[in-house]
């Protein structure tokens, strides 16, 4: 196929994604943060929600310089992270998963990311992967990078092929189980929010001032 490789639903999810929020299913637990993705459902849960979503696809996402990484083995698996720069964190190596903000632009005379400019080492092309995705949208054939080049497509799993990514229970990728706790838990985030609004349209009349002037003091008079 000739042009741009087409990038999937969950990728585009996955890279639009915050992580690291509260979960407000398990909002009273600790370490509850949302720093687990399932590919099936294409939704952030917390560790706290994985037995509930034991037969599905589940990536973690970590975190480096105050930014959200993967650890290039486990991307490895889903898509093709040529020519994206790794790095080195606890003796495991990790891949960007957006683009870092910077004060300025950086061309020095070494290697630089042909989509942000941040400066890499050779051979890399790109710091991130949202920045990998991003050129392969807007390149076209026979350009600087040929988008249809093997080292740039991106390619993942389909339910056809179940042996890419090893799945114990549910290899042909079963529709989401916990269909009901993602509604309960949809219903539940607008419940709150409506709270909130409520609350915050109430007024708090302002409280008196008490810095009032005092008079001139009366003493009694002497008999």
């Amino acid at each position: 196929m000739l042009g741009p490789t087409p990038i999937s639903n969950w990728l585009g999810i996955l890279l639009g994604e915050k992580f690291f929020d509260p979960c407000i299913v398990h909002e009273s637990a600790k370490k509850n943060d949302k720093n687990v993705f399932c590919l099936n459902c294409c939704i952030t849960i917390c560790p706290h929600c994985l037995p509930l979503y034991s037969p599905h696809r589940r990536l973690q996402i970590r975190r480096y310089v105050y930014q959200d990484v993967i650890r290039l083995s486990d991307a490895q698996k889903l898509i093709n992270c040529s020519l994206v720069q790794p790095y080195t964190t606890n003796s495991a190596k990790v891949v960007f998963l957006n683009e870092r903000p910077m004060s300025r632009p950086f061309r020095g005379s070494g290697n630089f990311c042909i989509q942000c400019d941040r400066n890499l080492q050779d051979p890399f092309l790109f710091c991130s992967i949202s920045c990998k995705v991003n050129y392969i949208e807007i390149a076209k054939p026979g350009g600087k990078l040929d988008p249809s080049n093997e080292l740039l497509t991106f390619y993942y799993k389909t339910r056809t092929d179940v042996s890419f990514l090893e799945l114990e229970d549910d290899p042909q990728m079963s529709p989401c189980k916990p269909l009901s706790l993602v509604r309960a838990t949809n219903e539940l985030v607008k419940k709150k929010n409506n709270k909130v609004k409520k609350r915050s349209c109430i007024l708090i009349p302002q409280a008196e001032s008490i810095s009032r002037r005092k008079g001139v003091p009366h003493r009694s008079p002497l008999n």
